[in-house]
């Protein structure tokens, strides 16, 4: 006989349905919330990406970019056009120049598109060079939100010298702790990171105590044992030659900087607006990025968190220094400083969960974890006056304002510009396709000479008292503005020269050369704002 097999009660159908089903739901709510937490931990990184993309520029990165344009355009580096920068800037500034001369982008959303893709590049030679390195899932986790969120943290600042500096150093520092740890690395990602780490090093004499800092970490985490291997090591060795082979090259290519340039910086510009050290590193910036110097090196020394926290704290004491050493602490000058010890801070923190939380409950919780750090190191950078509040205030405060009226009065036209000013007249210029006719980015030169009042008694020197320095931007402006007036001149009342009698007038000063007051005949006042006048020519 065959058996029968007794029908299924109708009431455990849906019993062993669901009990079946709960393994998949068990499996798609975790998968969906960790999902959700990677993206929430990426969030912040979105939010700056969408402030540094936003108006304004920087000022200094738009004066640079402005220079660069018109040096594309054929006027001369460094005898006509005169700055104290040096001039690895300009020539990596040519890309975006470029772009912008040969394709639809004008040349602030060039220089743009070529700084994220700094930071994508960097980011992604990060994320090569972390293969195969012991991380536990925290870790993982935070690494892959903090790498992108530090790059682009800095807000207004954005592009400067400082911030591209201490993005190339992040590939750079884990590169140094793998080899720290004698891990394999291939020829083409220790060239790329070498190349990029040199050049980024190279943009001022100060960034060079960073190199020297992380090197020497490298040096003392191999010990005598590894000795050979160090002195052998072909990335202390290839950035010095790539730093030889441009300094070398300045005199050949750029003669005038050495001869003419940097007799100027160090005459005028070098004291212009210092602070001792003291008051420097009183200053709330600096102030703060010392105080967090300080808290990750006391916890360095309580405890080792590896290779990796190691180089990143190389770094950041370098940046620090280098900061320092300018003697100004402006907010660009700490920003690496913040974006390294950000970096390092999460990163300890990430290392710490690691070693304290169970290795399933490490890896659930990564993702939130990561989450939350992100957050927290949005939530430190976002503070008054800086991101994302100077953007969100633009159009309305004094840089949007005076950007939309030469929007409406000089669009796309040449300006001779007397000021002192760097801000708002950068990115303003930019932002209205115009071009300044000055020889300086600025008259810083002439600020720098007027620091004490002429010993004639008079308001100005006379051209026989005149430094040789005054006398070449007294002479210059007047010819160059006589042999090809541009279309309008824009002078501020705010001239940062002392009191001597009576205020300092840009036109009352140059009107005294005849070429100046025949060519100024032709000109009328358009109007005045935020302290700035602008004199329209006749036509």
């Amino acid at each position: 006989m065959n058996a029968q097999i007794p029908p299924t009660p109708l009431s455990e159908g849906p019993a062993l349905s669901r009990a079946g089903r709960r393994p998949l739901a068990a499996l798609i709510g975790p998968a969906l919330g960790a999902r959700l937490w990677r993206a929430a931990a990426l969030a912040p990184a979105a939010f700056f990406l969408l402030i540094v993309l936003s108006p304004p520029l920087n000022h200094d990165v738009s004066a640079v970019l402005n220079f660069t344009q018109r040096w594309i355009a054929g006027e001369r580096l460094y005898s006509e056009l005169i700055d104290v920068n040096p001039p690895l800037i300009f020539v990596l500034t040519l890309i975006p120049g470029y772009l912008a001369e040969f394709t639809p982008l004008d040349g602030v959303s060039a220089l743009l598109v070529c700084l994220v893709a700094l930071c994508g590049a960097c980011c992604w030679l990060t994320l090569r060079l972390r293969e195969g390195m012991p991380e536990g899932p925290v870790e993982r986790a935070v690494l892959w939100a903090l790498v992108p969120l530090v790059m682009v943290m800095p807000g207004y600042d954005f592009g400067q010298r400082e911030v591209l500096m201490g993005t190339v150093a992040i590939p750079y520092a884990v590169l140094a702790a793998r080899r720290m740890s004698a891990l394999p690395t291939s020829r083409g990602l220790t060239f790329t990171v070498t190349l990029l780490a040199a050049l980024g090093f190279a943009l001022k004499p100060h960034f060079l105590g960073v190199p020297l800092l992380v090197e020497a970490a490298v040096l003392l985490r191999r010990g005598w044992p590894r000795l050979r291997i160090s002195l052998t090591d072909p990335v202390p060795w290839g950035m010095a030659g790539i730093w030889l082979l441009y300094l070398a090259s300045i005199p050949v290519l750029f003669p005038d900087y050495f001869g003419h340039v940097v007799p100027l910086v160090w005459d005028y510009y070098v004291d212009l607006g210092n602070l001792n050290a003291f008051r420097a590193l009183m200053t709330e910036n600096l102030g703060q990025a010392a105080l967090l110097l300080l808290v990750i090196s006391v916890l360095c020394t309580i405890r080792r968190f590896g290779p990796l926290v190691l180089a990143l704290w190389a770094v950041m004491a370098g940046t620090f220094i280098s900061a320092w050493v300018q003697h100004k602490g402006w907010t660009y000058h700490v920003a690496p400083t913040l974006m390294l010890g950000g970096l390092t801070a999460g990163l300890m923190v990430a290392r710490w969960l690691d070693g304290a939380l169970p290795p399933v409950r490490a890896r659930a919780a990564a993702p939130a974890l990561s989450a939350v750090l992100a957050a927290v190191l949005c939530l430190g950078m976002v503070r008054g006056g800086e991101a994302p509040f100077r953007e969100l205030r633009f159009e309305t405060e004094k840089g949007g304002r005076l950007t939309a009226w030469l929007k409406e009065h000089a669009w796309n036209e040449r300006l001779l510009i007397l000021t002192p000013d760097i801000w708002p007249i950068y990115p303003a210029l930019n932002y209205s396709h115009s071009q300044s006719t000055l020889r300086f980015m600025n008259l810083w030169l002439l600020q720098g000479t007027n620091q004490t009042c002429p010993e004639n008694g008079e308001r100005y020197r006379q051209p026989w008292e005149m430094s040789r320095a005054e006398f070449y931007v007294y002479r210059t402006v007047a010819e160059d503005f006589a042999a090809a007036p541009p279309s309008a001149v824009l002078v501020t009342r705010h001239v940062g020269i002392p009191w001597c009698g009576k205020e300092f007038d840009f036109i009352e000063y140059f009107s005294r050369h005849p070429l100046f007051a025949e060519a100024f005949r032709n000109y009328h006042q358009q109007g005045e704002i935020e302290g700035y006048k602008l004199y329209v020519r006749e036509d």
